[in-house]
């Protein structure tokens, strides 16, 4: 795998370069790809929707400098922020033992894991996908979408005290739900860049019996 950190980057800039990477490992041009990055202050609603969430105007939002975005991931809606450490895994998952739900699963255990390392304990929740602190306090966000069998979109942890935009939204259009932060939890700061290096070598692990297995396909699992 290829793991790429583009910094700070926009939303838009960022969803062209998934997919031009997407078509890349559709045609096998291209390995399995994920980008670490995080993204200027924006909200995005999934295919489920989100505006219901929404709890401030376009024009406010524009007036503060946030960005209101469509996508085509998963979920409901969500927002990005420096100091969030967003993950776009560009993976195929055709012939992956498990299907999507052991890849949603090896997300969140490279999540779980790394919250670990900073002495963070974290939970699933049943029917909630991300990472949870507890049954209410969400640390990690997830979302993907996928064409040809090739996933984009992925998940977002927070890194940084600062999660105030999550004030204008329904955090994932979650009654009751409310985020966190990995230096809120570990009682630190933690650095960005800290969280980018430890998160990838959890990613290496996690997604480590990704070997393509030649007699699973989409019918047999």
């Amino acid at each position: 795998m290829n793991i790429v950190d583009l910094g700070l980057i926009g939303y838009k800039e960022a969803e062209a370069l998934q997919l031009e990477t997407l078509q890349a490992v559709t045609d096998g041009s291209k390995e399995n790809t994920v980008y670490v990055l995080e993204h200027p202050k924006v909200i995005t609603l999934g295919r489920q929707g989100g505006a219901e969430n929404l709890h401030a105007g376009e024009d406010f939002l524009a007036e503060q400098g946030i960005t209101l975005v469509q996508t085509t991931r998963g979920g409901n809606i969500t927002c990005h922020f420096p100091g969030q450490l967003v993950a776009y895994p560009i993976w195929r998952v055709e012939k992956r033992p498990g299907g999507m739900r052991k890849f949603f699963h090896d997300m969140e255990e490279a999540v779980i894991q790394t919250c670990a390392r900073f002495d963070v304990e974290t939970i699933r929740r049943p029917g909630h996908p991300g990472v949870w602190v507890d049954e209410s306090r969400k640390i990690c966000s997830m979302g993907i979408g996928v064409r040809h069998w090739v996933t984009y979109h992925g998940l977002a942890l927070n890194v940084g005290r600062d999660v105030s935009l999550f004030e204008m939204i329904t955090l994932c259009g979650i009654q009751g739900a409310r985020p966190t932060s990995l230096s809120a939890e570990a009682g630190r700061d933690i650095s960005i860049e800290e969280a980018k290096n430890v998160f990838a070598e959890e990613f290496r692990k996690a997604f480590a019996d990704s070997a393509v297995a030649a007699d699973q396909t989409p019918e047999n699992r």
